[in-house]
């Protein structure tokens, strides 16, 4: 190998500068698909691993409970170089994890690449995480190819013809289609359907290194009853001799995905909403090299030897060692002390990386997933990236020796940065130190690494799910919160917002915070989402799902004390009344208050008191309920064992959906709350003698049932170290 990487070493960073030549791209699918065992064989090609261990090797899965657990946890980024009709091309390849605990990390490769391949297995088809990843993929407009993986299996196991195998071909492409026409951004629609006769669509073996397109099958003369032939005969491997999976699917990648040249220009005013026609935008627009540098981070990873290495995207400029960059967003000032592009577990070391491509930096310690960095100090910052799912399972941790407290909470700080979908919550108050996650196996993993990568003992509760609350109706008559010295008074309703604006805010269509910057915009976004204009016009701020309106007129000194009474909206958002958890989908309205002249008694003290206690007696009159998290959960079972999967569900308050059949086999979709899940991975298994495949994905949050409240609050409010029962309306009279 070591000639080989050689040989790269010297084309490389020469290559990085013909952007029309470069491609990024992901490999997305569901869980198990063959994901990184499609990805050694491009690595094989590129003569990066020997072709004896190409899909077998699992090269990219070079963490080691990803070798444990036989599946990707963490993004992992390859650099090859392709040659085609006599060009070189560089592939920037990011293998993405399938397991829907590790879905942020697919949303975050999406930032960085313009294109995707899109597996699908041949044997179970379209899956619940396929329809997942394409969406995440289509809402960063990244170009869609379809390769349909284990068509082996598929000949081998359900006994296909040639004429059934291309039916099924058949079948799975309209569905992927169907969720393109979906999903797609308006524009697109046609042009990224994927076609087997024109190339983008192409079917293989990850496993026997061999594949095949329409295209390649004009070229080769190779037909599909020859594939089953040879593929019955056990003479898999001479077929990837005459139909190099590596040729199939980069020839695919380089002819129908875009370069970073062509796909910046739709890319940008997409994911960058600062003015386009300044130098920063034009720089972007035409991802010049030469312009202000802008970089993107998505992933950051913590190596034991060279300490934090933050990965992205440099939309414009040159990513070049000694360069001190701005953290945009803040004061903060880096510089950089190393670049480099990821070659698996390996790293080349590179003077410069140019636009268009994908960097490894070492040096930008105050940076964070997200992070925009630049040299231009004035440049706006990258959309946020916005997750599919958010975390809804938490555990709480302890230092087994208190001795190690410190470094527990720096790990866990270390931990949060790393992974952005985790949130790391260090309550000072109650000496709880909570980690919530995706998933069990999420948090299972992160408590692997703290143990093994950080040396720290620790010892976990069991998980527990979050909660959110909200309210039943609307407030009968504004509530009145008065300030400790009884100078300030606050009157505020309170009800539930619409689902679509819930839904806008979280799909980022209207933005969190307190200043915005097209406000004419954002008040008409409400009002077509059904909020009446007059109130629309009073937003004053977006927490979480939540909205501050302002209904008040003339009011006089509440100008200048809105920042306060924001302060206490997000306090009061972030800990509900009902059991200390987050609030969701809450319109809060301001409808009068009475203020001191003197501003020295209506400060900080007595203002936030005031509207928080009026904003928690607005939600006790009108009625407190929590909501849960809910799974949709996918279960395909033979007919056999049916029976003990329904009766499985059903004994977890499951909500069955849909039930189909396709021959023997059945699949069972249905609403579980995920705190009815744990446990259920073993218990299924035993109910169906371990002849089950079953998957989930996050629904988002449905009203707790009213016989379980009761004892659900007594119970997380005991765990926070609150009395169980919650105080009543006349306790924030005052």
């Amino acid at each position: 190998m070591g000639h080989i990487r050689a040989e790269l070493a010297r084309a490389i960073p020469q290559m990085m500068h013909v952007r029309e030549n470069i491609r990024n791209i992901g490999i997305v699918a569901h869980i198990h698909h063959g994901k990184t065992t499609l990805s050694d064989n491009l690595l094989a090609a590129a003569g990066m691993i020997s072709e004896e261990l190409a899909g077998k090797q699992l090269y990219l899965n070079f963490d080691e409970q990803e070798q444990a657990r036989l599946l990707t946890i963490n993004n992992a980024d390859v650099t090859i170089v392709h040659a085609y009709e006599g060009k070189s091309y560089l592939i920037n390849l990011i293998d993405t994890p399938g397991h829907v605990d590790f879905g942020g990390d697919v949303t975050r490769a999406m930032r960085a690449v313009d294109g995707a391949v899109v597996l699908v297995c041949a044997v179970e088809g379209v899956m619940a995480q396929t329809e997942t990843v394409l969406r995440q993929a289509l809402r960063e407009k990244v170009k869609p190819i379809l390769f349909i993986n284990k068509v082996d299996r598929a000949i081998r196991e359900l006994k296909l013809t040639s004429d059934a195998m291309q039916k099924r071909f058949a079948t799975i492409i309209t569905e992927v289609n169907e969720l393109i026409r979906r999903m797609a951004p308006d524009e697109f629609i046609d042009k990224w359907m994927v076609n087997p006769t024109n190339g983008t669509v192409a079917f293989g073996s990850g496993h026997d290194n061999w594949a095949i397109s329409i295209p390649y099958m004009q070229r080769t003369g190779v037909k599909f009853p020859q594939i089953v032939d040879m593929v019955n005969t056990g003479r898999g491997k001479e077929l990837a001799n005459v139909a190099k999976i590596n040729d199939v699917v980069f020839d695919m990648v380089v002819k129908h995905l875009p370069s970073p040249l062509e796909a910046q220009r739709y890319r940008i005013p997409h994911i960058w909403k600062g003015p386009l026609e300044s130098r920063v935008g034009q720089a972007e627009v035409s991802c010049d090299p030469e312009g202000p540098l802008a970089f993107m981070i998505t992933d950051i990873t913590m190596d034991p030897n060279a300490g934090e290495i933050a990965t992205g995207r440099v939309f414009s400029g040159r990513v070049a060692k000694g360069t001190e960059v701005n953290i945009v967003g803040t004061k903060a000032k880096n510089r950089i002390q190393h670049v480099s592009l990821f070659m698996g577990p390996e790293r080349l070391m590179v003077e410069e990386v140019t636009a268009g491509n994908i960097a490894a930096v070492i040096g930008l310690t105050d940076a964070f997933v997200g992070s925009t960095i630049s040299t231009d100090p004035e440049m706006v910052e990258f959309e946020e990236i916005r997750h599919v799912s958010e975390p809804v399972v938490t555990v709480a941790i302890e230092p087994k020796h208190m001795g190690d407290l410190p470094k527990l909470i720096e790990t866990m700080r270390k931990v949060a940065k790393e992974d952005a979908s985790l949130r790391v919550e260090i309550n000072n108050e109650t000496g709880e130190h909570l980690l919530s996650g995706m998933g069990e196996l999420h948090l299972e993993i992160t408590q692997y690494r703290i143990i093994n990568d950080y040396h720290v003992e620790i010892t976990a509760s069991p998980p527990i799910v979050v909660y959110r609350e909200t309210v039943a109706g609307k407030t009968p008559h504004a509530f009145e919160g008065k300030s400790p010295n009884k100078h300030n008074r606050f009157y505020i309703e309170t009800e539930r917002l619409p689902e679509a604006v819930v839904k806008a805010i979280q799909e980022g269509e209207i933005h969190q915070g307190k200043s915005f910057k097209d406000i004419k915009s954002v008040v008409q976004k409400l009002v077509d989402l059904g909020i009446d204009r007059d109130e629309a016009k009073g937003i004053t701020a977006v927490q979480d799902t939540n909205i501050l309106f302002d209904a008040t007129k003339g009011i006089q000194y509440l100008h200048e004390t809105m920042d306060l009474v924001i302060d206490a909206f997000k306090e009061a958002m972030d800990r509900g009344p009902l059991a200390a958890e987050k609030c969701r989908g809450l319109l809060v309205r301001v409808i009068d208050a009475k203020l001191h002249e003197d501003s020295i008694h209506r400060g900080p003290g007595q203002t936030i008191p005031a509207v928080r206690s009026a904003i928690y007696g607005a939600m006790c009159t009108a009625g407190r309920v929590l909501m849960e998290p809910i799974s949709k959960v996918t279960v395909n079972v033979p007919q056999e064992v049916l029976a003990g999967a329904t009766r499985e569900m059903q004994r977890r308050r499951g909500e069955i959906m849909d039930m189909t059949q396709v021959g023997d086999l059945n699949t069972i979709v249905a609403k579980v709350p995920v705190k009815e899940l744990f446990g259920f991975a073993s218990d299924l298994r035993s109910a169906t003698a371990g002849k089950v495949l079953w998957s989930t994905e996050t629904l988002g949050y449905e009203q707790l049932p009213k016989e379980l409240q009761t004892p659900v609050v007594a119970e997380v409010r005991t765990r926070r170290g609150l009395k169980p029962e919650p105080y009543d309306a006349s306790y924030y009279a005052g």
